[in-house]
């Protein structure tokens, strides 16, 4: 009888290896000597829905961190595969007592946390399991949140007011009309910096959008795919042409002469030219903290510390903590898995709005 030939999987990545690299490695590919070579288009086909699980960003952390699990492992003179929880355990005591460069204490707990999240991923891809369980594990983990958990560091919400501010500080050149839609868009709109800078003009115009934007009289209907699946975002028109976010994409829109594609992309050096390539999510966020900083919000603190409140998120965090509307409405707008996530913006909203000392007699 004879016997039958099966594809065999890539698996394990070599040190030193881009983060394209690496996931190809990890992800279903027919190897060459298996005779199924008209098998390798489909192979391909699944590299790329398997790619496009996790977002570019998780990719790129979960490959940094193994570069970073492998090379500790080597300079101790331990294997990083199999993964033995003695080993885990004693890389996330390390983690957690070592102060990077430039920082003045140790990791979070959090980060320790995201840590090992990146690398149990990793182990099965590579036909692993991580039990997380284990003593060696899970004490070490506990005793890390013990000693080194801290209250999260939540970025400082825009409000309405704030953004208004940061809008007027702009011009009406190409770059500026560029950057005034991205504020206004992703503020009302209650975008994360990857869902603004990932939307394409129309539907099914490029491999990686993040989604696409319909105008219609009444507003802006964008087509979002973000953590929590497809959903669409309505933008209304604002009370003012120069703080309304519609106004504002049709003149980038029309100034810059896009009518397929990204809808923010680059500008040239001289400013006059739009150029093909889309925006970096990075931009959004040192876009974010330098009118932040130029328009005094938060003057009250020192400049470094201001510095830090602020970015890409602090757009969608200021819809959410300032707008006044019913739980769900603000949940199905930004996307959030559950409720209680929108629970957390709106109870910053509502601190001290009752003062239950007063209301005791004190």
């Amino acid at each position: 009888m004879a016997s039958k030939t099966v594809p065999c999987y890539k698996g394990g990545a070599s040190r030193n290896r881009g983060t394209d690299t690496m996931d190809d490695e990890l992800l279903p590919g027919i190897a060459a000597d298996t005779g199924l070579a008209h098998l390798r288009g489909l192979a391909d086909r699944a590299r790329d829905y398997a790619r496009g699980a996790r977002a570019d960003n998780t990719r790129r952390a979960y490959a940094a961190d193994w570069r970073h699990y492998e090379a500790w492992c080597a300079r101790r003179g331990l294997a990083p595969l199999p993964p033995e929880p003695q080993t885990i355990g004693l890389y996330l005591a390390d983690l957690a007592s070592e102060i990077p460069a430039g920082a003045k204490r140790g990791r979070a707990a959090a980060t320790v946390d995201r840590r090992l999240a990146g690398l149990g991923w990793t182990f099965r891809q590579r036909g692993f399991s991580l039990d997380r369980a284990d003593r060696h594990i899970r004490e070490v983990l506990a005793g890390i949140r013990r000693a080194h958990g801290r209250p999260p560091e939540h970025k400082e919400a825009l409000l309405g007011a704030d953004v208004a501010a940061m809008a007027a500080l702009l011009g009406h050149d190409l770059r500026d009309l560029r950057d005034r839609a991205i504020l206004l868009v992703g503020f009302a709109g209650g975008l994360r910096r990857s869902e603004i800078v990932g939307l394409d003009h129309g539907a099914d115009e490029t491999p990686e959008a993040a989604g696409w934007i319909e105008i219609l009289e009444a507003g802006l209907l964008l087509h979002v795919r973000g953590k929590t699946g497809w959903r669409e975002v309505e933008v209304g028109r604002g009370s003012a042409d120069a703080t309304c976010p519609v106004a504002a994409l049709e003149t980038w829109l029309r100034l810059g002469r896009i009518a397929h594609g990204p809808v923010f992309r680059r500008v040239s050096r001289d400013g006059k030219r739009v150029l093909a390539d889309r925006l970096s999510d990075k931009h959004v966020v040192r876009l974010v903290q330098r009118l932040a900083l130029a328009a005094g919000v938060r003057g009250d603190l020192p400049e470094g510390r201001r510095r830090r409140l602020f970015a890409g998120h602090s757009l969608r965090a200021g819809l959410a903590t300032s707008a006044e509307a019913e739980e769900r409405t603000v949940q199905r707008h930004l996307g959030h898995a559950t409720a209680e996530m929108t629970r957390r913006y709106q109870r910053r909203r509502d601190r001290f709005r009752i003062n239950l000392t007063r209301a005791a007699g004190l």
